[in-house]
């Protein structure tokens, strides 16, 4: 609850009573023989109302008091019953239904007897029994009212408890329908990927194992035919292991990787170099995992697609920013046109983190991808 919604009620009490005050004391100025003691019973009856929200109790029996003094003494009539009608009203909507219907009883009672005792000139017994029962109603009313006021607060706390608890099954029903789905994913890539790529990498290994038997010189394509399926099994499985895990994606990669990761690009026939500035330091997880992965689809990309090419790779540690670019100076004659599933990948991973990527060709020949990957999280 905000200060504002504290606040108002207050001031909404603190209003009631200071209007009551004064329209308690303009009857008790009209009505013959009030005394200082009626005033001052006036006054403190009216300040009980406010705290008849917040203690409702204590506020009933001060208002029952006060006002029982002024109603027998200076016989004013119904306006004195209108704080111990407010004062009802709450403590039968805090629960204390007996108390208030004894309060009321014994302010009506008393009332009843007093004005009857007195019995002014010109006014029937009848009359005054007339107007105490109809003060009787409007008491009966506000109990009723506080009773259906009661009822209806708890009924709208138990239907937030419920919607809160409905929210709750549902959130819990999304993330046990992702689990399973990971799941499933995860079978899925294990019945087809494992088997296929575990079959490259055991012919990769027999061929060169019969080509060294015979003397010959192991070709480099086949060497990195092997060292590429054995590198995609393990991230095969780690790539399982973070579908299967219940928190969700671990860091499988980083850059205190990369040094393995241009090895095998050069391995293929990408000669390329690493450049690191700043101050190293541990990194986000999704960061160095991001890092990594824009370095490994650069690298791919000037292999497939570049010819003949020699590749750099920069990376420079900010206060505020990690900085990734890998140039390389191949064959871009036929232009990105289409910007293919790694370079649309690599755009998802920067913006995911509020980076900024920019991919396109060089002006001194050859391309670039350059990626700004904020370190908040590392701070």
């Amino acid at each position: 609850m905000t200060l504002e919604h504290r606040w108002r009620p207050a001031a909404m009490d603190v209003a009631l009573a200071a209007v009551v005050a004064v329209l308690l004391t303009a009857t008790a100025l009209t009505t013959p023989g009030a005394s200082a003691v009626d005033y001052a019973a006036v006054l403190a009856g009216s300040l009980a109302l406010v705290a008849w929200r917040r203690a409702p109790v204590p506020a009933l029996l001060a208002a029952t008091l006060c006002m029982l003094v002024y109603a027998v003494h200076a016989l004013p009539g119904p306006p004195a019953a209108f704080p111990v009608m407010v004062t009802v009203f709450g403590t039968v909507r805090a629960g204390h239904r007996a108390l208030a219907a004894v309060a009321g009883a014994v302010f009506l009672g008393a009332t009843l007897a007093a004005n009857l005792a007195a019995a002014p000139a010109g006014q029937s017994p009848q009359e005054i029994v007339q107007k105490t029962t109809l003060l009787l109603g409007w008491f009966l009313a506000a109990g009723v009212t506080a009773t259906v006021t009661r009822h209806r607060q708890a009924y709208l706390v138990q239907v937030e408890r419920r919607a809160a608890e409905a929210e709750r099954t549902r959130e819990e029903a999304a993330l046990r329908r992702a689990g399973e789905e990971r799941l499933r994913i995860a079978r899925e890539l294990h019945d087809s990927l494992t088997h296929t790529i575990s079959v490259i990498k055991v012919q990769a290994g027999v061929a060169v194992h019969l080509a060294r038997k015979r003397g010959e010189e192991v070709p480099a394509a086949l060497l990195a035919i092997q060292e590429a399926s054995g590198e995609a099994m393990r991230e095969l499985r780690a790539t399982l292991e973070v579908l299967r895990e219940a928190d969700g994606e671990r860091p499988a990669t980083g850059l205190d990787r990369l040094p393995d990761l241009v090895e095998r690009a050069r391995s293929t026939g990408v000669p390329a170099t690493v450049t690191v500035t700043g101050d190293r330091r541990d990194l986000p997880a999704e960061v160095d995992r991001a890092a990594y992965r824009i370095v490994q689809e650069a690298l791919t990309n000037v292999s497939k697609h570049a010819g003949p090419a020699t590749a750099s790779v920069r990376v420079d540690y900010g206060k505020e920013e990690l900085i990734v670019q890998v140039d390389d100076d191949g064959d871009t004659d036929g232009g990105p046109a289409d910007p293919g599933v790694g370079l649309l990948g690599m755009r998802e991973r920067v913006t995911a983190l509020g980076g900024r990527l920019r991919t396109g060709p060089r002006p001194e020949g050859g391309f670039t991808v350059r990626a700004e990957l904020p370190l908040r999280e590392a701070g």
